[in-house]
């Protein structure tokens, strides 16, 4: 049984383009309506993969920025919560393991950030992540990047590349200490940032989003 659904707030402009190519196609309106409608119906039900960066340079806003992450994600189900914990800043591992977020070094994996196989610790990893989570949506915070940043960026980019394309169902947030950054090139920083779907900032109670786009030497030129 079919119903009819009543759309207002298209203007003039998009009303007249979708009239055009009905005409163009030789399909009605109502149908790439109700197509549109499907797609995104359909991508609703799919469960998101997503690999974002967060810059911060304050630990007490970052420990903000957790607890909202918490809060956001409290009591609900579907959500494994799980952290990588640093080798160096214990102030993160404490905050979330008071949240109950759970620890995956805790499964004895021995984490080292100058350990001479990262690839392989960080395969055993997502293994014990995917056991652990037994198939619900992935919330996982990886504070090791960051340590393994300061002493071999590209290691990094080469475990964030691998790690972007075959990402896990859900979010994987990857913060990383603008000032450990700040010795690496601009190049490196580029492909780092280049290894992640997007990228944000901390700054005090804010978070901001950051689009890095590659541009011609002409825009340097408009406005």
């Amino acid at each position: 049984m079919t119903h009819t659904l009543v759309i207002r707030g298209f203007d003039h402009d998009t009303h007249s383009q979708l009239g055009d190519l009905s005409r163009q196609k030789g399909v009605s309106i109502n149908s790439m309506v109700k197509d549109a409608v499907d797609q995104w119906l359909q991508k609703q039900k799919e469960i998101p993969k997503r690999h974002h960066m967060i810059l911060y340079d304050d630990d007490k806003a970052m420990i903000r920025l957790l607890k909202s992450i918490n809060k956001f994600t409290h009591g609900n189900d579907k959500w494994f919560k799980c952290f990588i914990p640093s080798s160096s800043n214990k102030k993160f591992e404490k905050i979330l393991k008071d949240l109950n977020w759970y620890d995956i070094d805790s499964d004895g994996a021995q984490h080292k950030s100058e350990q001479k196989d990262l690839m392989k610790y960080f395969s055993t990893v997502l293994h014990s992540i995917i056991k652990k989570s037994k198939n619900k949506e992935l919330c996982c915070i990886d504070f090791l990047l960051n340590d393994i940043a300061k002493h071999d960026i590209k290691e990094t980019i080469e475990i964030e590349r691998a790690y972007d394309q075959n990402k896990l169902e859900g979010l994987v947030f990857c913060p990383y200490k603008i000032k450990d950054l700040t010795n690496s090139s601009i190049f490196d920083i580029i492909a780092l940032f280049d290894s992640h779907q997007q990228i944000f900032i901390v700054n005090g109670d804010e978070l901001y989003k950051l689009y890095v786009t590659k541009e011609s030497i002409h825009k340097l030129f408009l406005g």
